[in-house]
């Protein structure tokens, strides 16, 4: 066996060393021994970041789903693939069987084939966590189409955005969700955004909360007849290793969002690789992550990281508030939950009610902890270790990107010593650099920059859909032959890396990234709105939240401002979905700007954090009166 498997401190060490002096035969022999192919590759790794182009294992033929499915039919046909959580606790679970989910993906997958879908089409999913949600993932994969899931709580014009650039041939969808106490009209969402949407022929609808829809004469049908007259027989497309898998949407700092393509082969390795050391998998454990599959979290480390390791993965249609706070410990007590991964905002939020709701349940087979979509502030690092975790159960703070496809600092459970706030090592093969302004690489330790990762790994994102230009411009332009994240680290005594936020205009909100630039668009709509700037401060449950400093036309002459308020939400809402909403809208006579007219969001970012003794040089700004009137009337 190869190093596939990682169990102590010297062994990574080892193991590192030797994927970044021979990673083109560490990744071969990793891909070589623990995935099936249908014909070798001719060449590991071909790539060059000034174009850029990145190819891994090039000329290899496989499906992913033969990897994740097909392969573990003969050992593992009647284990739990995918344990599926209601929202309603009264609900039962519903466990699915590696050879059940064989069955239902082949089925689904003959029905997007008798609805005219194609290897190389593009198809939508805007489904909430259920497992069709998994299984139209998967069946896409099965038949070579390209996945565009996109995340059930995004508004009808987000999703319209979405189909359209990626031109997508068919909508999955259901009647509706269930979110907590409520229900969501999914299909009339759906709905409204297709108005705009020439290029979708059909729309298959999974019957979800049995409400009344409208289903559009030769487009709409529902999904259960078709599934039922559907061959459970079909054979897998041979795709080629670089074969896009998926695209996923992510908010750039600027202009619409980006649709980020992942490729097959190096998905697949990447993510199963880390899968299997990050979380420490053993074969009958009971893995649970909380995120959606409408981001990278769920793609990477729900469906098909675990699913290529033969895991049993949990899925929750719900939310950690309802019936109570102590929904999430029901859970792992219910379904003996060994590896456990949220976001610091989930634990932010369930630390607010104390540990006396964690003493009810038993948490005694929890093993790994897992943090993940922003860096773990230092006080909720203590609740999950000492509540959640017992002192006992490794806390991993994984930092990575939709970008990056799969972990990519991250500590290795009951392997890397764990320190709060710090992501600490790279995984194996990742090279991290920090670099100075001026393009200068920070050597040693106990140094801050930007960072950089100098040399390609299996699952990074190949291109922007349909604009290799601004892939280039957004990752490789900063630094010479790098790819840049867009964040800032620090590197400590040790060498362990801190994640110290982003240096461009997204801001992290509840573990999503929000760029400020479509917020603003949507806001600036408004009849009575000039214009506005959106920054991001410190929210103790949501790590960030959005303050908008917003200019009026006529400032005298408009009406209420907490209607005004309201109608601004509203359009981000209605534009972006609610997860975009301001915390803090504040009126003010204008915005501080340079010469050239340049909104100075970085003053606005310490008025808004109350960092009011560190402004800066204010004298060199077009308007400098302009922020003492802002600082008196800050929220």
């Amino acid at each position: 066996m190869s190093n596939y498997h990682i169990k102590h401190l010297e062994e990574y060490f080892k193991v590192y060393r030797k994927s970044v002096r021979e990673p083109e035969n560490f990744w071969e022999e990793i891909a070589e021994e623990h995935f099936v192919w249908r014909k070798k590759w001719d060449k590991v790794l071909d790539w060059d970041f000034s174009k850029p182009a990145v190819k891994w294992f090039e000329g290899a033929k496989l499906n992913i789903t033969e990897n994740c499915i097909d392969r573990h039919l003969t050992t593992k046909g009647d284990k739990t693939a995918i344990l599926f959580e209601p929202n309603d606790p009264n609900e039962k679970a519903e466990h699915i069987s590696y050879n059940q989910l064989h069955e239902r993906v082949n089925k689904f997958a003959n029905v997007l084939k008798e609805q005219g879908v194609k290897k190389g089409d593009r198809v939508c999913i805007y489904v909430p966590m259920i497992p069709e949600l998994a299984i139209a993932t998967l069946a896409c994969a099965r038949i070579g189409a390209i996945h565009s899931v996109v995340f059930a709580g995004f508004s009808s014009k987000a999703l319209a955005t979405r189909i359209n650039d990626s031109d997508c041939k068919l909508v999955i969808t259901s009647d509706g969700s269930y979110r907590g106490k409520k229900t969501i009209d999914l299909k009339g969402i759906v709905d409204e955004a297709l108005e705009n949407c020439d290029c979708v022929e059909s729309v298959l609808v999974v019957k979800r909360i049995n409400s009344d829809i409208y289903l559009k004469e030769g487009r709409d049908k529902w999904l259960q007849p078709l599934l039922d007259n559907a061959s459970a027989v079909c054979k897998a497309e041979i795709m080629d290793a670089e074969d896009p898998l998926f695209i996923l949407y992510t908010s750039g700092s600027t202009g619409t969002p980006k649709g980020m393509v992942h490729t097959t082969a190096g998905y697949m390795v990447y993510t199963a690789y880390t899968f299997k050391n990050a979380f420490q998998y053993r074969d009958d454990d009971v893995y649970w992550c909380t995120a959606d599959i409408g981001w990278i979290t769920g793609h990477s480390y729900i469906v098909y990281g675990p699913l290529a390791n033969g895991a049993t993965t949990v899925m929750f249609e719900g939310v950690p508030s309802y019936p109570s706070f102590g929904r999430f410990w029901e859970i792992v007590e219910k379904h003996k939950v060994n590896q456990f991964y949220t976001a610091p905002t989930a634990i932010r939020a369930l630390s607010k009610h104390g540990g006396e709701l964690v003493e009810k349940y038993d948490l005694s087979s929890l093993k790994v902890l897992g943090s993940v979509g922003e860096p773990i502030n230092e006080e909720a690092w203590h609740w999950y270790n000492d509540n959640i975790g017992k002192k006992k159960s490794p806390i991993v703070d994984t930092w990575w990107q939709t970008e990056t496809g799969g972990m990519m600092i991250t500590p290795i459970p009951y392997v890397t010593p764990t320190k709060p706030t710090y992501a600490t090592l790279p995984f194996i093969g990742v090279q991290p650099a920090l670099m100075d302004e001026n393009g200068n690489e920070l050597k040693g330790n106990q140094v801050e920059g930007r960072l950089c990762i100098k040399y390609p790994w299996p699952s990074m994102a190949r291109t922007i859909w349909g604009n290799h230009q601004r892939y280039k411009e957004t990752y490789f332009s900063a630094f010479d032959n790098m790819y840049f994240t867009g964040d800032g680290a620090l590197r400590d005594e040790v060498g362990y890396y801190r994640i110290t936020g982003r240096v461009d205009d997204v801001i992290i909100v509840s573990g999503h990234n929000l760029g400020t630039a479509p917020i603003e668009d949507a806001i600036n709509e408004h009849p009575a709105i000039a214009e506005s700037a959106i920054v991001g401060f410190p929210h103790d449950i949501k790590g960030s939240a959005l303050y908008g400093y917003i200019t009026l036309k006529d400032a005298g002459e408009y009406r209420n401002h907490d209607n005004l308020k309201k109608e601004i939400n509203q359009l981000i809402t209605d534009r972006i979905g609610p997860i975009a909403k301001l915390d803090k809208i504040q009126f003010s006579d204008g915005l501080p700007k340079t010469r050239s007219g340049k909104i100075m969001r970085r003053i606005l970012r310490k008025i808004a954090s109350n960092e009011l003794d560190n402004l800066g040089d204010t004298s060199t700004l077009l308007n400098p009166e302009v922020v003492q009137s802002i600082i008196d009337k800050r929220l």
